[in-house]
């Protein structure tokens, strides 16, 4: 009998970017934990955000069941990714296997429940609960199925972007200056790089790697084209991707005439 053949790629560049941006624009994700009565899988919708290095955040109230599987075993799984019209299985998704991590540390919360807000702002409705904890995920593999004949296997820095320089202490001023005093920046990002419909675009993160943003129900990433190691970088990544959409709107054809 023949041996089946491997159906794992090899991992490339292109297979990374895509498993970290289905975690960055991912809002909800599900869970699957194990049932502390009897150690049988359950499976629950939740909200999803990232930490600034992408690591998945969870906003789980403590009086849910999937809650108390992660205080008894911390192991989970997440699945993100959103299906579209027709064959929901033809979309990319991404099964991560987690360790479940309370956030305790109290400028660690600070920092995870803004950028929980700004992405999933629906979230404000509940966050302030008293039974409502926000948890990190650490992953400790990852399965990408890019769609058909495409699947890889992760490894934990191959979802993850290393932090040895981090944006976490600039992001605040950095978010609210772009989307208070260049908002029309942000909507070619969105529009022209992203390729996104015109809206009312907001950014919502910023990491070495390149910026999350967010209108309605919308979500999308930029990369920007070399990893960035200074806040003075930042600044520079954020200008040239400014000249790349301008540059992008002019090369596009002129519509057709309706004449």
């Amino acid at each position: 009998m023949a041996k089946p053949e491997h159906v794992l790629r090899p991992l490339d560049n292109e297979a990374v970017r895509l498993a970290r941006t289905l975690m960055r624009t991912a809002r909800f994700g599900a869970l699957a934990v194990l049932d502390p009565s009897d150690g049988s899988p359950l499976v629950s919708r939740v909200a999803v955000a990232t930490d600034c290095d992408g690591a998945p955040l969870l906003l789980v109230s403590g009086l849910s069941q999937h809650t108390q599987a992660l205080q008894h075993d911390p192991r989970c799984s997440l699945l993100l990714g959103e299906p579209g019209k027709g064959d929901a299985l033809a979309y990319p998704r991404l099964s991560l296997n987690c360790t479940a991590e309370l956030v305790e540390n109290e400028v660690d919360l600070a920092r995870m429940s803004d950028r929980f807000l700004r992405h999933v702002p629906k979230a404000a409705l509940y966050a302030a609960l008293p039974d409502f904890r926000i948890y990190r995920c650490q992953p400790r593999s990852g399965s990408l199925n890019g769609g058909f004949g495409k699947a890889y296997r992760l490894e934990p820095a191959d979802c993850l972007t290393a932090q040895a320089f981090s944006l976490a202490p600039f992001e605040t001023p950095i978010l609210e200056h772009m989307n208070e005093d260049h908002a029309d920046a942000v909507a070619l990002y969105a529009e022209k790089l992203a390729g996104q419909p015109a809206a009312k675009w907001s950014l919502t993160g910023i990491d070495p790697e390149g910026i999350d943003l967010a209108a309605g129900d919308l979500t999308a990433r930029v990369w920007f084209d070399q990893r960035v190691e200074t806040r003075q970088d930042a600044r520079a990544a954020l200008v040239a991707l400014v000249a790349k959409a301008q540059d992008t709107a002019s090369a596009a054809p002129e519509p057709p005439s309706k004449e």
